[in-house]
């Protein structure tokens, strides 16, 4: 195949060096701003049509569960105005003798058995319980005063009573219908039916469905997880709150706000809602993303929302992102090989016109030009070998960078999550470990006490992440901490492998205030504290010292263990980033780097001693907010 010369002329080199130099320093970020931007917007369409798609699904399965919950709420509503047939009723209410209210216990306690509902109660215009279905039960109904309660206040007075709250007798939830009973066209009492509508929990949980019902009062109070049990989704007032709680609607429930990290309207009933993850369910995810969509009920002014997870559609949406992004990188690269390859061809093409040219130069002036055309050919074949040269070298800084950038970034990843977040997050699997065992025996205080553990965690969490990102930034974020209240932290930490260990610790330290923020310094006595516990695993009498002592400005702690001590080889290595001397995924080789960048960064110090009777020694140096003279500890 004959290529046409004409159609791979080779530009000047005196024009072609600025151009080439514009492609080298442009071409590459162009090609990756547009890999991202394509990759955003394949992400971005794709989960647009996902939410589409779900939602439309997702009203389907609105409709669906909505009438399950009017069906469930509706097939009592006769119940109460069916009292106002049975003569014994009226009777009761009035002449109310015991003979008349055993005859009315037992006919409710049949028509409670025959109908499945919780209970089946009467009240005479008082609000006074005349007779009941549970009159047997040790709790029972009868006797009660319930004038206070919403559906009695409605019934009385010839509308209906609907009403869902917490029995104040024996802390039941239920469904209230109630009834006002006639005669002559005057009330004479009230009839009341009870219903129970957790089964319909039972079922969303069985179809592994996340949905809830609110109130008229935007108190959720059903829910397919009890974790979102009695909360408002919408903010209440310190005067609604009051009142509510005067109104023992919800018994002694706190009420708190059910609030998403981060709200998007999509439509009139839809929303994007983000939850923090439930730690009990999910472990692999820090937040968890739904497609809210709500329903009125019929009937009633309650609300059934629907939550349809993100989760998998948000991972299709990222994969589309990237299948888009490589799709476009690869085209890319294509190009731009296309059009190397044709420069290397026009290249070809020119050096071969150039050789003809001088092959007939040379044919008619053979005796005077031979010197000129061997020495212009060596010059040619050097400048193919420097091009050829400067290409390969190119090659290899650009898979160097490349490299260096991938390795920064798993770094930085690495070091926030694997270490960072590794120690609150065991404590707080423990506490919430602990705090449902404690709710089951009805513990309330010890479980309460964990609770407010769990939320100062959770607290020391943010302010670990807000750390991390600081130092990332290497900002000047120096602050003030107290090194016993940091030793202590480490060791409440560390304290199941302290006990575990049957560790001897021998304190000798004041307790400066030392120029480092407190997280920093309770994470780099973590890592030291959790160093000292691993090398002295097969110590049967495992000892650590903690001494201190003031130092030209600065607090100097010893970290001392009688472990089995560093040899030779890894002490070349102790502080570099990915070294570990712990077998398989015990370690990840980043605390000592961590922990001496953090003193670094506050112009203190770690450093390392080898005593000649064994263990190691780590010495940390840190300046001190001002001498002080404190009586050891």
């Amino acid at each position: 195949m004959k290529c046409d010369p004409s159609l791979y002329r080779a530009a000047p080199p005196s024009l072609a060096v600025k151009p080439r130099l514009i492609r080298h320093l442009f071409l590459p970020p162009l090609v990756i701003a547009l890999m991202i931007g394509l990759g955003y917007i394949g992400f971005w369409v794709s989960e647009h049509y996902g939410i589409r798609s779900l939602s439309e699904n997702g009203q389907r399965q609105l409709e669906l569960h909505a009438r399950a919950v009017e069906s469930e709420i509706s097939k009592y509503t006769y119940l109460p105005s069916l009292l106002e047939l049975e003569s014994s009723v009226s009777k009761l209410l009035a002449d109310p003798s015991p003979e008349h209210r055993q005859t009315v216990n037992e006919y409710l306690e049949g028509l409670n058995r025959r109908s499945r509902s919780r209970a089946i109660y009467v009240m005479d215009t008082t609000g006074r319980v005349m007779a009941t279905s549970n009159w047997r039960d040790v709790d029972s109904y009868l006797g009660e005063d319930l004038s206070f309660r919403a559906y009695f206040q409605n019934a009385v007075r010839g509308q209906p009573g609907r009403f869902y709250g917490i029995g104040s007798t024996n802390g039941e939830p239920g469904y209230y219908l109630a009834h006002g009973l006639e005669e002559h066209g005057k009330i004479i009492g009230v009839a009341v039916v009870k219903v129970r509508l957790e089964a319909m929990e039972e079922r969303w949980q069985r179809a592994r469905l996340e949905a809830f019902v609110s109130d008229e009062n935007g108190i959720i109070i059903l829910s397919s997880d009890p974790a979102r049990r009695l909360k408002s989704v919408v903010p209440l007032s310190d005067e609604t709150k009051e009142k509510l709680a005067r109104s023992l609607q919800y018994y002694w429930f706190p009420l708190n706000e059910l609030q998403p990290l981060a709200r998007e309207q999509l439509a009139e009933g839809e929303e994007k809602l983000t939850f923090p993850a439930n730690s009990e369910l999910v472990s692999d995810e820090e937040n968890i993303s739904y497609l809210s969509q709500t329903r009125p009920l019929s009937d009633t002014p309650w609300n059934f929302t629907l939550l349809t997870p993100l989760q998998d559609l948000r991972r299709e949406a990222i994969n589309q992102g990237i299948l888009v992004a490589v799709a476009f990188a690869l085209v890319a690269f294509l190009l731009i090989a296309w059009n190397e390859r044709r420069k290397v061809i026009a290249t070809r093409l020119a050096a071969r016109e150039a050789l003809q040219e001088a092959n007939n130069q040379l044919e008619r002036r053979i005796t005077e030009r031979t010197t000129d055309l061997r020495a212009s050919n060596e010059r040619l074949k050097g400048q193919i070998r420097e091009r050829r040269l400067a290409e390969e070298t190119l090659r290899r800084a650009q898979d160097e960078l490349v490299q260096a950038g991938k390795l920064a970034a798993i770094g930085q990843m690495s070091t926030s999550i694997a270490h960072e977040l590794n120690q609150p997050l065991a404590a707080l699997r423990t506490l919430s470990g602990n705090t449902v065992r404690f709710l089951e025996r009805g513990q309330l205080d010890v479980a309460s006490t964990n609770l407010k553990t769990i939320n100062e965690l959770i607290d020391r969490m943010g302010r670990i992440t807000a750390s991390l990102r600081s130092f990332a930034r290497r900002g000047d974020d120096k602050g003030q901490a107290s090194l016993c209240k940091a030793v202590d932290a480490a060791l409440q930490l560390l304290c199941g492998r302290v006990e575990s260990a049957h560790l001897q610790l021998h304190r000798d330290f004041a307790d400066p205030q030392v120029q480092i923020d407190q997280t920093r310094l309770e994470q780099i006595l973590v890592n030291l504290i959790g160093n000292a516990l691993d090398a002295m695993q097969a110590q049967p009498l495992p000892e650590l010292w903690l001494e201190g002592e003031e130092f030209n400005g600065k607090y100097r702690l010893r970290v001392r263990d009688n472990g089995h001590g560093i040899d030779a080889e890894a002490r070349k290595h102790l502080f570099e980033p990915f070294f570990t001397t712990k077998p398989g995924e015990q370690g990840l080789g980043l605390g000592l780097t961590l922990s001496a960048s953090l003193a670094a960064a506050t112009g203190g110090h770690l450093g390392v001693e080898h005593p000649a009777s064994g263990g190691t020694t780590f010495v940390l140096s840190l300046p001190l907010v001002s001498p002080t003279h404190a009586e050891p500890i």
